[in-house]
């Protein structure tokens, strides 16, 4: 039972993450002749060129990298890949349903396209951003970016990467100001994904350095419960020897660890860094 809650905790956020992808394509993308990019770009395209259905052609595009990823990747993580790319072509087709039905109403603008850049951004990037987090994929350049990220890259820049060279290519079907118009939108998306991914995990790193770094210490393992280090430093200009206090806080503890520096030596010298993906406790566990 705690196995099946497990794998329905992972299943079910991929789920929604595809749903909200899925609509952020047939609202926003297609109705206002935007592109994609990736192997979904590729299926938009073709949708634009020859009216194929975009649920159709990512799932028949994506077959040929299920056997790239399943090797690369795993069993377990080609699994949540698969049930993406699936989830992802099965929504699209509802939603396809809806709009031919006019149960739902695309929007569509022909005045403001920076505002349909902007939302269309904000749901494929919220959508993907999702199916990342939890393990996930929908097929295509993301089983590409995911091997990849391995490796010390960004995802969201390597779909920016991907997508620009594909974007570039669909110029022979939509004007340059709606390439300029999707740049935007793969942009904000790539933002989006990152944010989503790390921006949970994202942490302050501090390193203090003051006269009294014991009572600063110990004040942050009492009041913020993080764990401390002390490192033994050397002033170049005075030669004294000194303890670096380095800890790593949650974002929204960084005004609280700067009060208690501050309430114990106000001529402590304090550096605050941007960390992400941090392990251990307290923070995210693997």
């Amino acid at each position: 039972m705690n196995r099946i809650m497990s794998q329905a905790r992972i299943i079910l956020p991929i789920l929604v993450g595809t749903a909200v992808y899925a609509f952020g394509l047939q609202y926003f993308l297609l109705p206002n002749s935007l592109m994609e990019g990736g192997v979904t770009g590729i299926g938009v395209l073709l949708n634009y060129a020859a009216g194929w259905p975009l649920s159709i052609t990512t799932l028949v595009l994506n077959i040929p990298l299920f056997l790239l990823g399943w090797k690369a990747l795993g069993k377990r993580q080609m699994l949540y890949t698969i049930i993406g790319t699936v989830s992802l072509s099965l929504f699209l087709a509802l939603f396809e349903i809806f709009i031919r039905n006019q149960w739902i109403i695309p929007f569509h603008s022909s005045n403001d396209n920076m505002l349909i850049a902007l939302y269309a951004g904000a749901t494929l990037g919220a959508g993907l951003g999702i199916v990342f987090r939890f393990g996930g994929t929908t097929g295509g350049i993301d089983i590409i970016a995911r091997i990849l990220s391995r490796r010390g890259f960004s995802m969201g820049q390597i779909i920016l990467v991907f997508d620009a060279v594909i974007i570039g290519v669909s110029m022979i079907y939509i004007s340059l100001e709606k390439v300029l118009y999707t740049l935007v939108v793969v942009f904000i998306a790539s933002k989006i994904i990152d944010f989503i991914q790390d921006g949970a995990y994202s942490a302050k790193a501090a390193s203090i350095i003051s006269d009294h770094s014991k009572a600063i210490a110990d004040r942050i393992t009492v009041e913020l419960e993080r764990g401390v280090t002390l490192m033994p430093a050397k002033g170049a200009f005075s030669g004294q020897s000194k303890e670096i206090v380095y800890c790593v806080v949650g974002r929204y503890e960084t005004r609280r660890l700067k009060s208690i520096v501050r309430n114990i030596d106000p001529r402590a010298f304090i550096v605050i860094t941007d960390v992400h993906d941090v392990l251990g406790e307290g923070f995210k566990e693997e």
